[in-house]
């Protein structure tokens, strides 16, 4: 069974804090999405968890920590925790539900697959590799943290045991509206 053993729902840290990192992390520059590391014994100012994820600034950027790599700044990481993987190779489409369902919007409590944001989700096999291509949207076509909320997708997908390759594709046809939220949702930002 499936299981994710922490996540962080604040939509805040109890208190800003200067933080060291204990080790090279992983990161993306908000908004645009880039890929950076930040290295071992940085200073970073944690802002922000939502969602698993983590933000901070660093020289003067503000850069977005995925949970699964919080140890780095002294947070309790997010494990994500499969069955053990199938033998002959097989992606199994229940962990690539389970897996976006770890991914939250970035300025909403509420994973992307209950707001609505995911359009479909399909494994293919191309050139003997697993592919998994997802289809999704925004809550606003505009909105500044695509590319980074993309980035996140991405980063989960690829822990899916057996996954080779993740390419995530943006549509803002339909548009996102909130009748696309599940009922729990709607219940949790107290929209019902």
């Amino acid at each position: 069974m499936w299981r994710i053993l922490h996540r962080e729902r604040l939509s805040h840290v109890s208190e800003q804090r200067t933080v060291v990192t204990s080790r090279d992390v992983p990161a993306r520059l908000v908004p645009v999405g880039t890929r950076i590391t930040i290295p071992k014994n940085s200073f970073v100012n944690l802002r922000q968890a939502l969602g698993g994820s983590y933000t901070v600034t660093v020289n003067g950027n503000m850069a977005r920590i995925d949970g699964t790599d919080a140890d780095a700044i002294g947070q309790q990481p997010l494990e994500l925790e499969f069955p053990a993987a199938d033998p002959g190779g097989r992606v199994r489409e229940d962990d690539l539900w389970y897996a976006l369902k770890t991914v939250y919007d970035p300025e909403i409590p509420v994973n992307i697959v209950d707001l609505g944001l995911v359009y479909g989700c399909d494994l293919i096999t191309r050139s003997g590799e697993r592919v998994v291509q997802v289809r999704m949207t925004l809550t606003a076509p505009n909105c500044g943290m695509g590319p980074v909320l993309v980035g996140d997708v991405e980063d989960r997908l690829a822990k899916v045991p057996n996954v080779d390759k993740v390419e995530v594709e943006l549509l803002f046809d339909p548009p996102w509206s909130r009748d696309m939220m599940t009922e729990e949702a709607q219940l949790e930002l107290g929209l019902f």
